[in-house]
């Protein structure tokens, strides 16, 4: 039976490196040397979730957004239920390709949600009519995390994303799941602008209305409503795309 190679065997394992909470872009820089530097080949599986947060003392959600940032650069590939993988140089760019770079601007950022809007609708309608009990518990799972991130006076982007994947996933249909996959987090909004603490009604407010309709959205999927759950999918996107034209009229307005 073949095993999975273990590349910190090859080389001196990096030292555990103590950074403060949050700082994402410093672990996926590091984790990005190591494969510059050999420790981590095309090929190799990445350590687990709890040696990385051992490594770097962070949470876990921390590392899994820095996870779903290097899989957003096309340095890692996850595959579900197994681990996540480094991808050889002359992988790494498909001929689909949303950058970070990609979604510098407010235009760019409506431009990937109207896409989602398309995609997404029509996996939520799918989700609702093949889920099972087990996609409805990681569904729900979500929707929890992302309330405790409200409290946590989080930006609640992890768990977003996951709900997002989880109705994905949901469809039965992996093409679906793996382009959320290939995608990550940089989809969400608050990734790229500040749209939370920026809103009108203040963080709170709008994290909650997010939550509300991420509510609606599961609701149709359980209730096995395919016509409400794209309807309600449809409702979120817009919405978050209509706030973004918004705010997009009046920076144009104080110029």
């Amino acid at each position: 039976m073949n095993s999975v190679k273990t590349p910190m065997d090859r080389v001196e394992s990096p030292p555990r490196v103590r950074r403060p909470r949050g700082l994402v872009p410093e672990i996926v820089a590091a984790l990005e040397a190591d494969m510059v530097e050999g420790r981590l080949l095309p090929g190799d599986k990445l350590p687990t979730e709890a040696a990385l947060m051992a490594r770097f003392d962070v949470s876990r959600t921390v590392v899994r957004e820095a996870i779903s940032r290097l899989q957003a650069a096309g340095r890692v590939d996850t595959r579900h239920g197994i681990g996540t993988f480094v991808i050889a140089r002359t992988e790494q760019l498909p001929a689909f390709h949303i950058a970070p770079q990609d979604m510098a601007t407010v235009a760019d950022v409506i431009a990937v949600l109207e896409l989602r809007i398309s995609l997404e609708s029509e996996a939520a309608s799918l989700a609702a009519q093949r889920r099972d009990d087990g996609h409805l518990a990681a569904m729900a799972a979500a929707l929890a995390s992302f309330e405790a991130a409200i409290h946590a006076h989080s930006d609640a982007v992890p768990s977003d994303f996951q709900f997002h994947m989880e109705v994905a996933r949901a469809t039965g249909n992996r093409h679906f799941a793996e382009l959320m996959t290939y995608l990550g987090m940089v989809i969400i909004p608050r990734t790229r602008l500040q749209t939370a603490p920026e809103s009108p009604e203040g963080r709170l407010t709008y994290l909650r209305r997010v939550h509300q309709e991420h509510e609606s959205i599961y609701c149709a999927i359980r209730d096995r409503d395919a016509e409400a759950a794209r309807a309600a999918m449809r409702t979120h996107l817009a919405n978050s795309r209509e706030r973004l034209r918004r705010a997009q009229v009046a920076d144009v307005a104080t110029v």
